[in-house]
C-alpha cells in the first residue's frame, strides 16, 4: 500500500497527487526545496556582480562564487580561510548566504511543532530584508509549510535523492557518448554505468 509519494514544489504534480492519492503524506523533497535557495544565491550573485561592473570596481566574487553554494562540511581548509574573508565584505549575497546556513539548521529538529515555528522566525526575517529573491523563497517556504513539515513526519527517510543521482548518471552517459541512435544502446551504456560493470575484452581493428 502506498504510504509516501515524494516530489518537488512544481504545481503540476502538487495537484495531481492530492486529486489521485489524497490519502497518502506527500514529501516535499529536501534536495528541490535548497534548490530554490542555491538559484537564489546565484540570481542575487549575478545582479551584483553586473552592479561592480557598472561601477568599475574589481568582482571579488569571481572565481569564488562556488564557495558561497558549498555545504561547509565540504570545503577543504584553504577554501574555509577564503570563505572567511569573503564573509567580512559588507554585500548583499552574504547577508543571503547567511540566511541560508540559517535555513540547514531546519533540518536538524526532531519534531514538526519546533521545526514550524522556525519556519515561522526564518520567514518573519527574511522578509523584512531587502533580498527579493530570497523573499521569494520565503514565500514558497510559508505558501507549502505543511509539505514542508511532512518531511518529519516521515522521519527524515524519504527523498529522491537516489533518482536524482541516477538520472544524472544517464545524462552524462548520454553526453559522454554525444547521443545514442538507439534505446537498446542506451540501456546497455546506462547498465555499464550506474552498474558498474567491467568493459568486455575484445579485439578491434580498423580495415
Amino acid at each position: 500500500m502506498l504510504q509516501f509519494v515524494c516530489s518537488d514544489i512544481w504545481a503540476p504534480y502538487l495537484k495531481v497527487i492530492t486529486k489521485k492519492a489524497p490519502q497518502i503524506l506527500n514529501v516535499l523533497d529536501r534536495f528541490h526545496i535548497m534548490r530554490k535557495f542555491n538559484e537564489a544565491i546565484v540570481e542575487i550573485r549575478c545582479g551584483e556582480a553586473k552592479q561592480f561592473k557598472a561601477n568599475g570596481q574589481e568582482n571579488v566574487l569571481e572565481r569564488k562564487r562556488w564557495l558561497l553554494l558549498k555545504r561547509p562540511e565540504n570545503i577543504s581548509k584553504k577554501q574555509t580561510a577564503e570563505l572567511g574573508e569573503l564573509l567580512k565584505l559588507n554585500l548583499t549575497l552574504i547577508k543571503t548566504y547567511l540566511l541560508h546556513e540559517d535555513l540547514q539548521r531546519f533540518w536538524e529538529y526532531q519534531r514538526p511543532d519546533f521545526a514550524g515555528k522556525f519556519i515561522d522566525n526564518w520567514v518573519t526575517r527574511t522578509l523584512k530584508s531587502d533580498l527579493e529573491p530570497m523573499k521569494k523563497v520565503a514565500k514558497m517556504l510559508l505558501k507549502h509549510k505543511p509539505l514542508v513539515l511532512n518531511w518529519f513526519k516521515a522521519k527524515g527517510e524519504i527523498s529522491s535523492g537516489a533518482v536524482e543521482g541516477m538520472n544524472l548518471k544517464a545524462k552524462l552517459t548520454m553526453r559522454k557518448a554525444f547521443g545514442f541512435r538507439t534505446l537498446k544502446h542506451l540501456q546497455i551504456a546506462s547498465y555499464h554505468e550506474l552498474g558498474k560493470l567491467s568493459e568486455p575484452e575484445y579485439l578491434h581493428r580498423f580495415c
